[in-house]
């Protein structure tokens, strides 16, 4: 740098002293130093032409001043005939004017007095060297005669140092001067214009002015460029170069313009030459030219120094760009190998699994990629720097030092990188051999687990079971761990504690399974070892295993006495299995089966736990990675206006959902990691607070709608850029609908491995009330399309169940019913069942993509439940029901996708009414009995009760109805026992047509009206049961089908019994909730009739199983 400065000012000086001489040259040239006069200045004078230069010259090379006859001489001012002289003598060459000039004055016309006064008037203001005077003396004779007497007389006066010659005529004058240097007005033959003699004077010395002024132009700009400080920014720098290129072009248009100029004159002193080749240039025609020709060479030479000096500082000026160029090159580089050193540095960790652990290893490998090409920007960077040394730039001491940084920092980056990941790759490797480990025990105890203890029992299943294990173990070398010592030796560099515990875990996972296979091998090898005579295993009498209908502590007693043996064929039941009494039966190692579970159990709660922490870290990546950046005032400008302000839209309640989950439920999570089973207390005490999902999900559709509109904005794109995420915002704002969603999968397989544990029940209440939510949630975003309702759908309680149906409807008017039965196409209706009402809906089309893809319901009308009643079948179809209201004055046939799903509803509709009952049945205990009237009672099997008063017209109305009927059967519900009890009722029961009215309410003891759910769950009763759902036979199960009749036999686990089909006279096992009771043997069961009436006690199969529940608004308490 120094040195370059140091070049600086050197050719700066060069300029400087070659533009000086020019300067010089120039002023030699016009011989401004010994007279500062110019054409310009003396034009007036020169006009006059008093005297002037005719460009003759004398037999010596004297230099011709013609003072031609001027009759105004004497009138001439002293200044102005002094400056025409002084200018006049200062055109000659110094060396012409140094020999003297000869001075030829003409006053042929004139008369003495004139003669006198020139004279005396030369010699006293004359400014040059005088060789000699000539003078033409007056002709006339008179004057003549005077002239040469007083001019003797007269010589003292002039003061003259040279010889002044009064001539009498021309020839005497060529006597002295050749006729060739002599105009044609004194006898000569030179040719003399006076205004083009002006003019070339002219055009010359304004030519040198402007060759004088370009000259030193170029120096003051040329000063300028050199003292011009070097700016530090690229731009400045690019800015500075283009300007002082727009001025060196602006200076050359300049010395174009004076060459130009120059070239002119120099035609125009050759033009007479041009004209004709003959033409003999005089003196100062001679000297005119080579002035001009100096003049340009002049030129020449001052632009050749700008041109040098020029190339230095442009030179100079590029050098310091690409300096600038490679400084800023330089610091962008340094940063982004800063960056990739401290993100490098990020990645300490090991993972936790294989999954982890691949992860990171990708996120690595991204790294290394970007990485890779900021090492490749910092190789070739050190190279173009290498190419600026080479090109001999000035700034070589600020290069090289950076250079060699560059290529340090990036091999330093390049060797970590490389050895992060050997270190990773060795982590993985680890981390793979752990899950080879782990996934071999694993399966190692879901092989003990899965061995039919029965079948082990005989000697050849024994011994197949042992050979089952003895294959197992011989894959123990390629699966499991070597020894702990190795381990540590090979794995030394990657072992941190947490990475050392997960072996040491595996270690003695790997421990526990072969002990528990050393175990089984060596009862399965006593067992095949025994040579006795195998049993045949046979199936126990169904007598043998029939439960009271109504379980008494007596039983519990007797059950709690059986042996292990029976023990063991109970829990066989399940699969529908029997071991045989023997002497060879054993019952299974519990502590082996309950080692297995808690394995498996202990494998979910590390899944939850895991994915808990993995869900907790992406909440809060995205609130501050997204959330927290639509407030950086930095990010402002890439913000669209259709965000603006909308960041609770976009993510909903996520800070909420993230602060419970941060705060409350992984902590307590977590003090459940030692006994996984008890973790469903955990959900059923935060069960309130996961809640805040349903705000959630109700906002996912708005979220949707507004990511879309704005996924493609740069803002999301650099969060994403910061983030390193390779999925973008909408996958993370998924995370909360799928984690709610995982949470019931994650419960059921606990649950599945703690039949039997302390928590189980917890763990089934939680799972329950997580679907609950689901389902929830899911019912909230159907709540939140309904368009057209003008009440408050909060007012009519929780929602219980929606869906969609075919729909036909009967409406009476007065005595007839306007029946739309006719329209064979049923209405598509969507039903929302609350507590307090059921809306019928018309379903829109789904309109949008993905979370806006969601149906809009139309609100068409609505029922009051408390004026509802239900008609189980209708029409003979089985997915068929009849919903009616205000005794059948409406009537709704509705129409099910599925048995299965008309069954739901029924039952969910029932349970609403029987509520409704049960609320009445208070009220009504608390009022004298005086208002309400028993009915008389009849012939058939059913229980009825009418809330209004009794009258002989009412009965006759109703069996009038009744023999009109043609509908399906239907059943009026009874009054509660207690009721019947307290009013001294029989059992006999009245019955009443579902179209009379139908303000009856059911009966809790009627094993119809009975809800299952609200007993949580089917009881065993010993009798006959109707099965209302297909089962298809499996291994244990018996095949039936939809209304076959089956006596209940024995009850099983899991809610299997075992039943005889009455049709086909097959046994075995069926789902208790495939069947609804028909016939029981207890005193609360009644056996129920047709709308004929009939007395029998045996309904067929054949015949309509209707049940009817109606309203309670019109009870009164």
């Amino acid at each position: 740098m120094i040195l370059w400065v140091k070049m600086g000012e050197m050719a700066l000086q060069e300029l400087v002293q070659r533009l000086d001489s020019v300067t010089r040259s120039i002023d030699e040239i016009m011989q401004q130093e010994s007279s500062p006069l110019c054409a310009v200045d003396v034009t007036p004078g020169l006009r006059k032409q008093f005297a002037f230069l005719s460009g003759g010259r004398g037999e010596n090379g004297n230099p011709i001043i013609i003072f031609p006859e001027f009759p105004a001489f004497g009138e001439l001012q002293e200044q102005e005939f002094h400056n025409v002289l002084t200018y006049l003598t200062s055109v000659p060459s110094l060396s012409a004017a140094g020999v003297g000039f000869i001075l030829v004055i003409d006053r042929r016309q004139d008369r003495w007095a004139s003669v006198k006064g020139t004279l005396l008037r030369i010699a006293g203001s004359f400014p040059g060297n005088l060789q000699l005077v000539l003078v033409l003396r007056p002709t006339a004779l008179l004057q003549r005669t005077l002239s040469n007497f007083l001019f003797q007389f007269s010589k003292d006066e002039f003061k003259m140092k040279v010889p002044v010659i009064m001539l009498s005529s021309i020839t005497e004058l060529h006597s002295y001067i050749d006729r060739t240097q002599l105009t044609q007005e004194l006898g000569g033959t030179q040719e003399y214009c006076h205004e083009a003699w002006i003019s070339h004077r002219t055009a010359i010395e304004g030519f040198a002015l402007m060759v004088k002024k370009t000259a030193q132009t170029l120096q003051s700009f040329g000063t300028e460029l050199a003292e011009t400080e070097l700016p530090n920014d690229v731009q400045a720098t690019a800015n500075l170069l283009a300007t002082h290129t727009d001025k060196k072009d602006q200076m050359k248009e300049d010395l174009k313009i004076a060459l130009n100029q120059g070239g002119r004159l120099l035609e125009s002193l050759n033009e007479p030459l041009v004209k004709d080749t003959d033409y003999t240039m005089n003196q100062d025609e001679l000297e005119n030219l080579a002035t001009v020709q100096r003049l340009l060479g002049q030129l020449d030479e001052t632009e050749t120094a700008f041109d040098d000096f020029w190339e230095r500082h442009h030179t100079k000026l590029e050098q310091c760009l690409q300096l600038r160029h490679f400084e800023h090159n330089y610091r962008e580089v340094r940063c982004q190998l800063e960056h990739a050193g401290e993100r490098l540095s990020t990645f300490s960790e090991v993972g936790i699994s294989p999954a982890h652990g691949e992860h990171i290893l990708k996120e690595l490998t991204c790294h290394e990629e970007r990485t890779s090409e900021v090492l490749d920007q910092a190789f070739t960077l050190a190279g173009e720097g290498d190419q600026l040394i080479e090109s001999s730039h000035y700034a070589v001491d600020s290069i090289l030092p950076k250079c060699s940084e560059l290529r340090a920092v990036a091999g330093e980056i390049s060797s970590i990188m490389k050895a992060k990941k050997s270190h990773m790759l060795k982590a993985m490797e680890l981390h793979q051999s752990l899950e080879k480990a782990t996934k071999w025990c694993d399966e190692g105890i879901y092989l003990l687990a899965s061995q039919p203890v029965d079948k082990c029992q005989s000697q050849d299943g024994a011994e197949s079971a042992l050979q089952e294990l003895e294959r197992y173990l011989e894959m123990a070398n390629q699966h499991r761990l070597t020894d702990p010592s190795t381990i540590w030796r090979e794995y030394e560099t990657v072992l941190n504690p947490d990475f050392k515990d997960q072996v040491e875990k595996v270690l003695q996972k790997q421990v526990s399974m072969q002990e528990m296979f050393d175990k089984r091998r060596v009862s399965l090898k006593k067992l095949a070892a025994r040579q006795t005579r195998p049993v045949q295993p046979v199936a126990p009498r169904p007598e043998a295993y029939t439960k009271s209908p109504l379980s008494s502590p007596a039983h519990r007693v007797q059950d709690d006495n059986c042996s292990d043996q029976e023990i063991m064929n109970r829990v066989s039941c399940k699969k529908g299995t029997l071991i045989p009494n023997g002497s060879n039966s054993r019952p299974p190692s519990l502590s082996e089966e309950e080692e297995n579970l808690a394995v498996l159990r202990r494998h979910v709660m590390n899944e939850l736990l895991e994915t808990e922490r993995a869900y907790v870290e992406e909440l809060l990546c995205v609130l501050q990675g997204y959330a927290a950046e639509m407030d950086n005032p930095a990010m402002a400008h890439l913000i669209p206006n259709t965000l603006l302000n909308k960041k609770d839209i976009l993510f909903g309640n996520m800070a909420e959902i993230y602060q419970f989950h941060k705060r409350t439920f992984l902590r307590e999570l977590e003090t459940y990691t030692e006994c996984p089973e008890l973790v469903g207390r955990c959900f059923l005490q935060r069960m309130t607070d996961l809640q805040i999902y349903e705000k959630y999900c109700q906002n996912k559709p708005r979220s949707e709608s507004l990511w879309r509109q704005c996924s493609d904005c740069a803002f999301f794109q650099e969060c994403q850029k910061k983030l390193e995420h390779k999925l973008g915002l909408d996958s993370y704002l998924l995370k909360p609908v799928q984690r709610i969603t995982k949470y019931q999968l994650l419960l059921k397989e606990l649950l599945k491995y703690s039949r039997g544990c302390e928590g189980a029940s917890d763990l089934q209440d939680a799972l329950t009330s997580i679907l609950g939510i689901l389902k929830a949630v899911n019912d909230s975003m159907h709540l939140i399309a309904i368009t057209g309702y003008e009440g408050n759908l909060s007012d009519l309680g929780r929602l219980l169940m929606q869906g969609s149906f075919n729909v036909w409807t009967e409406h009476k008017k007065g005595h007839s019913k306007v029946k739309d039965l006719a329209r064979f196409k049923p209405m598509q209706r969507h039903l929302f069942l609350h507590e307090k009402a059921l809306l019928f809906c018309k379903k829109r089309e789904e309109n949008g993509e993905g979370y806006e893809k969601a149906p809009s319901y139309s609100f068409k009308h609505s029922l009051s439940m408390s004026a509802v009643g239900i008609t189980e079948n209708a029409k003979g179809d089985n997915k068929k029901f009849e919903v009616w209201w205000n005794s059948r004055e409406e009537v709704y046939i509705i129409q099910a996708a599925s048995p299965e799903m008309k069954t739901a509803w029924v039952n969910e509709i029932r349970k609403v009414l029987t509520g409704q009952l049960k609320a009445c049945k208070d009220a009504s205990q608390q009022k004298t009995s005086d208002q309400i009237f028993p009915l008389p009672s009849t012939n058939t099997g059913s229980i009825s009760l009418s809330p209004f008063k009794s009258s002989q017209k009412s009965i006759k109305k109703g069996e009038e109805k009744k023999a009109e009927s043609a509908g399906p059967d239907t059943y009026a519900s009874s009054s509660p026992k207690s009721t019947d009890k307290a009013k001294g009722w029989t059992k006999a029961s009245l019955s009443m047509d579902a179209s009379e009215e139908h303000d009856g309410y059911s009966s809790a003891e009627d094993p119809l009206n009975s809800d299952p759910e609200d007993e949580g769950g089917k009881k065993l009763s010993a009798g006959r049961y109707v099965v209302v759902a297909d089962c298809d036979k499996g291994p244990q199960d018996l095949a039936v089908k939809t209304g076959d009749m089956v006596e209940l036999v024995k009850e099983g686990e899991d809610g299997q019994w075992f039943v005889k089909n009455l049709k086909t006279s097959k046994e075995g096992w069926i789902p208790a909730s495939n069947l609804l009771t028909l016939l029981g043997e207890s005193e609360s069961s009644h056996s129920l009739s047709s709308s004929e009436g009939s007395g029998s006690g045996n309904l067929s199969t054949s015949s309509s199983c209707s049940e009817t529940y109606t309203s309670f608004s019109d009870i009164k308490p």
